[in-house]
């Protein structure tokens, strides 16, 4: 892995962040690879998601992977979200920020914050913005906010404002963990395993489709039951409790209409501004952000297209989660999108 570079900048944190307009200061994790002077490409992270987990099927060579984006061709940047642990979280902020005292942070502040180190590593312009679940609604924000800023836009699995369900079903888990008799309104000197557990717990089922489940598909990952791969895979003993709830925050608050108030809300006039030329990619049995909403949306873009993976694998398969077959399918169509050589 290399090593992580940090971009430090102190913010004015947004009108929605909680305190709103204080100044804050923010490290933005991020990793760059391949020059600067080629086309740039960069790739947000999402929920739990790391540097190193973030669409490497999209640039990584490792384990014989093809990549749409190789790095001798294009300046491809991963960068970690505010509240993920590796950009400043309530984890490793430093006093008064610290645990629960972190900022409730914005996609705005997020996006701000790419734009600048962008600006600092002299790219003048971004030939894709790629991302998945919350990286797919920062693709949304940086093409609202900086309107020439990209020329493709790809929203794998995400949206452009949060849905009402959606905020809905982020509140099961919140619940689960801030109820929990260990999470101590978030000042609690010892993990809270019990109620991380819980809130992972709640979280799974989601991520996945009833068909999934149906068919037994944790059969295909090695586990012999579910319940084995419940423990492997969301037991929520590596997460960090106000670090989940900082991102969910975030989540909950995506809404690309709040930049023009003159919208007064209306999605598809927002939508109508951006330039980008953009492709909505949702999972068709995605139960966070389903494919009907984003499909509402594409109407509404001067430039969109819809492509949608068919699958039981749910949310998880637009981040590469999914069968070989689904991951192939994003990787030829984003190719052919913005015209990379790849087949």
């Amino acid at each position: 892995m290399p090593e992580i570079q940090y971009f430090s900048k102190e913010i004015t944190l947004s009108p929605q962040s909680e305190p709103a307009g204080k100044s804050f200061p923010a490290k933005l994790a991020y990793w760059t690879f391949g020059d600067v002077s080629n086309p740039a490409v960069l790739l947000p992270s999402c929920y739990g998601g790391t540097l190193a987990t973030t669409t490497p099927f999209l640039y990584s060579t490792d384990e014989g992977n093809k990549p749409v984006f190789p790095t001798s061709k294009y300046f491809v940047i991963v960068t970690g979200l505010l509240g993920g642990g590796e950009s400043s979280s309530p984890i490793n902020a430093p006093d008064p920020w610290k645990g629960a005292d972190f900022p409730h942070v914005t996609y705005e502040d997020n996006i701000r914050l790419q734009y600048a180190l962008c600006e600092s590593l002299g790219v003048k312009k971004l030939h894709a913005y790629i991302g998945f679940s919350m990286g797919g609604q920062q693709a949304y924000h940086m093409a609202t906010l900086y309107l020439d800023f990209v020329e493709h836009m790809v929203c794998l699995a995400g949206s452009a404002r949060t849905s009402w369900h959606n905020w809905s079903f982020l509140e099961g888990p919140r619940n689960a963990l801030v109820h929990s008799i260990d999470f101590k309104e978030g000042r609690y000197t010892e993990t809270p395993l019990r109620g991380q557990r819980a809130f992972m717990r709640v979280y799974s089922t989601w991520a996945l489709s009833q068909g999934w489940y149906r068919q037994k598909c944790w059969e295909q990952l090695g586990f012999k039951t579910l319940e084995e791969y419940l423990e492997a895979g969301w037991s929520g003993e590596k997460a960090d409790g106000n670090g989940l709830l900082a991102l969910l925050w975030t989540w909950q608050k995506g809404d690309i209409t709040l930049y023009h108030p003159d919208d007064k809300g209306d999605l598809a006039k927002t939508l109508g501004r951006i330039k980008a030329k953009c492709l909505i990619f949702p999972s068709r049995t995605d139960t966070y952000f389903p494919p009907e909403d984003n499909e509402e949306e594409v109407k509404h873009l001067q430039k969109g297209e819809f492509r949608c993976i068919e699958t039981v694998w749910g949310h998880i398969a637009g981040g590469g989660g999914g069968t070989k077959e689904d991951t192939e399918y994003m990787k030829t169509e984003i190719a052919r999108f913005v015209g990379a050589a790849y087949a």
